[in-house]
């Protein structure tokens, strides 16, 4: 199979809206296409958020993943957060992920970033063994906090 990645555009909305949808009921929360269709369409039109997707030769929609910029106040540099990263059950173990990820990193170094962070859950051990073979370390000696409103 061939796959390739593309940053998305506006006329992507309904393949990348599906592939969020699914993202969001893999994560319990329930399926609401209209939802997401308007999610990503703000991320879109609003630029406030960068997406990339995979697709095989036939131009189905295998995943994808979502990047928030940052700033470091201490390095005063742009930063990303890779905030979203799926693919689709039929399309895992066949390197999607790292490809989508790759796409990332590019981005990243091409938009002058001094980096990408992630986070996931302490049980995710496939997300934990991709990311550490690309690169990333495990931040140690912090603490995430979250206030929910």
């Amino acid at each position: 199979m061939s796959i390739s990645v593309k940053k998305a555009e506006i006329e992507n909305l309904k393949e990348i809206s599906e592939l969020f949808n699914s993202y969001r009921v893999f994560y319990q929360q329930d399926s609401n296409v209209d939802l997401a269709v308007n999610f990503i369409f703000d991320r879109l039109t609003n630029k406030d958020s960068v997406i990339f997707y995979a697709y095989d030769e036939n131009g189905n929609a295998l995943g994808f993943t979502q990047l928030y910029p940052i700033f470091s106040s201490v390095s005063a540099q742009a930063c990303w957060v890779l905030n979203d990263l799926y693919v689709s059950p039929s399309a895992r173990r066949l390197g999607v992920a790292k490809k989508l990820m790759e796409a990332a990193k590019l981005f990243a170094i091409e938009t002058k970033s001094k980096g990408i962070a992630l986070e996931t859950s302490k049980d995710n051990l496939n997300a934990q063994s991709l990311y550490e073979s690309l690169g990333y370390k495990k931040e140690t000696g912090v603490y995430n906090y979250f206030l929910s409103l």
